[in-house]
Parts: structure tokens; sequence; C-alpha cells
């Protein structure tokens, strides 16, 4: 088409035409600038296209990482309500010392309300690539970024309550590392010790009398209190993150 246009200037010009030379000058410059403009809207069209897929792709990856971390925060909730029951099952054998309980209910009371440390682990592998490499601009919904970047900073606040309610039950462990209380005797009658196939004693220290320890009650309480906040105050509004984050996923995925 600029070759045409080129033959006929130059014919134009032999025959002193100058004023059609013009008109079909300005053509050929306007052929150009609209090829450009077609060019640079189909690179336009083809680049956000790429961005859109790449986005896909990631919204997807988020989605799987917060659905696993969704499972894990959910058992890490039952855990924790499990021991913070357990722990007011003791304390109401302290507060009701007429009706105490048997060494091995006691035994295995300790065992299952302390056995099980607290501490959330999130599929944040994706995530955190991509904060690192800046591509959390990828995600369009600005929304959703900003959630995405709280989440990490949210996390680590709930860090923070899991090392105090560890605090709290490690001083718990002090209790027994003293000759006044026995671990074995915990560990036997909860049925550690076969599960180990390590032999089990005879005879057995009775831990029955921290029922009546000032200290033991103080630990008791603050542990209560702290697995009580920690259920409370961080991993329910963390769940609350959590799905809001999936909804917003899905209302980007297509």
């Amino acid at each position: 088409m600029i070759k045409f246009f080129r033959r006929i200037r130059q014919q134009l010009l032999k025959e002193n035409k100058f004023s059609k030379y013009l008109i079909y000058a300005i053509g050929e410059i306007v052929l150009v600038v609209i090829g450009i403009l077609i060019a640079l809207a189909i690179n336009n069209s083809n680049q956000n296209r790429v961005i859109e897929e790449k986005e896909q792709i990631y919204l997807n990856g988020l989605k799987e990482e917060f659905q696993i971390s969704k499972l894990k925060l959910s058992e890490l909730i039952k855990v924790n309500q499990e021991n913070f029951s357990g722990a007011k099952q003791i304390l109401d054998y302290i507060t009701h010392s007429n009706e105490p309980p048997t060494e091995i209910q006691f035994s295995q009371l300790l065992f299952n309300t302390f056995v099980n440390d607290i501490s959330f682990n999130p599929n944040n592998s994706l995530l955190n690539e991509m904060i690192n490499s800046g591509s959390l601009k990828d995600i369009s919904n600005a929304g959703l970024r900003i959630q995405l970047t709280n989440w990490i900073s949210t996390l680590e606040q709930v860090s923070r309550q899991e090392n105090d309610l560890g605090m709290r039950r490690e001083k718990i462990f002090e209790l027994f590392r003293s000759n006044e209380n026995s671990l074995r005797t915990i560990f036997d009658q909860a049925g550690v010790t076969q599960d180990l196939g390590a032999p089990a004693k005879e005879n057995h220290n009775s831990n029955l009398k921290l029922l009546n320890s000032i200290a033991f009650e103080n630990n008791m309480l603050m542990f209560i209190l702290t697995s009580h906040a920690t259920e409370k105050a961080h991993y329910e509004p963390l769940m609350q993150d959590l799905n809001a984050i999936l909804e917003l996923i899905d209302n980007e995925l297509e």
C-alpha cells in the first residue's frame, strides 16, 4: 500500500501537481501512524493476555496454599481447644479437692493436655516467592494485595502468642524437673513407655499432691488464660482473614 502511494507521489511530482502530492503524502503518513497504532494495540493486548494468564496461575497456586493452611489452622484450633478443656478439668480437680481423680486419670489428663505443642505452620511458599520477587504487583485486585501483605505480619503476631503459650506449657514441665513429681508415673500410666517398648515400673510416685500446690495452680491458671487468648484473640481472627483471602481469590479466578 505504501509503495502504491509512493508511485503516485512520484507521478504527481513529474506532473507538477503539488497539492495532490501533499494529499497523498499525508495519506501515506496516516497509514503509517495507523499501522503503528494497530501494532501497539496488538502488542498491548498480547502483554495484557500474558499478565492475566500469569495472574490466574498465581491465584490458583495461592488458593491451593490457603486451603491447606485453613485445614492446618482448623486442626490446630481443635488441638488447642482440647488442651484448654483438659486444663480446665485439672483446675476443677484443684477447686473441688474432695473429688480427686485416680492416679491413672490424673496421669492421662496431664499427658493429653500438655503433650501437643501449639504452632501454626501455614503454606506460604508461593506467597513468599511472590513478595520476594515483586510479583505481588501482578495481582490486579488491590484489596487482595493488601490482605496478602497483612497476612504475613499477622502471622508474626500469632507466632509471638504461640511462643507465650509454649512458655506457659514449659512452666508446667518445670514442676517435674525435681524429686517431688514424677514424669515416669505419667508416661507409664498414659501408655507412653509401652509404646516406646520400654519397661514400666511396678511402683509409681504419686503426682496427686500437685492438686494442693499453689505453684501448680498458678501455672495452670496462666496456661488456661493464654490458651483462651490464643484462640479468641488470634486464631479466630486469623481464620476470618484466611476465609476473606480465599473469597477474594475465588472472585478473581476465571
